[in-house]
């Protein structure tokens, strides 16, 4: 494991030991858990925002995309456990 030097406003590292305290952590593993947090949920942007560009050329390529009402109708039956089939993809070009 290698050694990070980090420099914290005062305030800051204060607010960082109150928070580490009140979840019964040492403050290096209150950062380290932090850092990890961040460090994800970056790659999970990334990954999200390549999917949407893919999408996107997809759409241009095609001319085709889904509905709006027919994904939101298609989400909820989903969400209460209804069965219900896919929407199709509808062509948005004149």
């Amino acid at each position: 494991m290698s050694t990070t030097s980090l420099k914290l406003p005062e305030d800051l590292k204060k607010r960082v030991m109150a928070a580490a305290q009140g979840r019964g952590m040492s403050t290096h593993a209150f950062m380290v858990r932090a850092i990890e947090e961040s460090a994800k949920a970056a790659e999970l942007r990334a990954k999200f925002v390549a999917q949407a560009e893919k999408a996107r050329k997809a759409a241009l390529r095609t001319g085709k995309g889904y509905e709006a009402e027919a994904v939101h109708e298609y989400l909820r039956a989903r969400i209460n456990s209804r069965p219900t089939a896919r929407p199709k993809p509808a062509s948005w070009r004149g």
